[in-house]
C-alpha cells in the first residue's frame, strides 16, 4: 500500500522566503576559468597593476580551490558596461575579472586602478568570493588605501567598528595593491549581507 504525501495547507503564507543556498564547491578550477579571466588588461600594458593576495580559512590556513570575482570601475571613475568579459580581445576594459586560487591560496588580477564614482568618494574593487563548504558566495569590497579622506568619510567603512575597517582597505606592496582575504576567525574580512542572502 502507498502512502501519499501530506497536504499543503489551504493557504501558503504571505511571504515566500528565499531557496536557500547549496554548498558551493570546490569545483571552481574545472568549469569557472575561462583565458584571461583574471586579465582585465594585459599584464605590463600602460596603467596595469596588480591586486593580489591570499584568501584563508578560519584556521588561517590557505585555500588553494577558491575563486575571487572583481568588479570596478575605470580610471575615470566610470562604472564600465562593456561586454565581453568571457572573450578578452585585449583592447576592451570590461571591469569584471575572475581568478582561482593556486595551490598556495593565492590570486591575483592584472588590472586598472579604479577611479571613484563620485567627486569626494573613496575608491574600491567589488569583491565576491566563492569558496568550498560556502552556502552562498560573500561580498566585501577592497578600498584603495591611498585617499584618507576619502576613506574616512565613505559610509560603508564608517558603518564598521574602527577596528575592523582595515580588512577592506587593500596596502601597497612592491608588486600592488595586496588584499588579503580572510573568510573566519581572526582579523576576519568584514563581508556585506544583501536581502535574500
Amino acid at each position: 500500500m502507498s502512502t501519499l504525501p501530506p497536504a499543503l495547507p489551504a493557504t501558503l503564507p504571505s511571504t515566500l522566503l528565499p531557496t536557500p543556498g547549496q554548498t558551493v564547491g570546490p569545483f571552481f578550477h574545472y568549469a569557472l576559468p575561462y583565458d584571461g579571466d583574471r586579465d582585465l588588461v594585459a599584464p605590463g600594458s600602460a596603467g596595469a597593476i596588480l591586486l593580489h593576495g591570499t584568501v584563508y580559512d578560519g584556521a588561517g590556513t590557505p585555500i588553494p580551490d577558491a575563486l575571487v570575482e572583481i568588479w570596478q570601475a575605470d580610471p575615470g571613475g566610470s562604472v564600465v558596461q562593456q561586454p565581453g568579459s568571457l572573450r578578452r580581445d585585449g583592447w576592451t576594459f570590461t571591469g569584471f575579472g575572475r581568478a582561482s586560487t593556486a595551490r598556495d591560496g593565492t590570486y591575483g588580477f592584472s588590472t586598472l586602478t579604479p577611479g571613484p564614482t563620485e567627486e569626494g568618494a573613496a575608491a574600491f574593487f567589488a569583491v565576491t568570493v566563492f569558496a568550498r563548504g560556502l552556502l552562498n558566495r560573500l561580498f566585501t569590497r577592497a578600498y584603495l588605501p591611498d585617499d584618507v579622506d576619502a576613506l574616512a568619510a565613505d559610509a560603508l567603512l564608517r558603518s564598521v567598528p574602527e577596528s575592523r575597517r582595515g580588512t577592506l582597505v587593500a596596502t601597497r606592496d612592491e608588486q600592488g595593491l595586496r588584499f588579503d582575504i580572510r573568510l573566519q576567525g581572526e582579523d576576519e574580512t568584514v563581508f556585506l549581507r544583501f536581502p535574500g542572502h
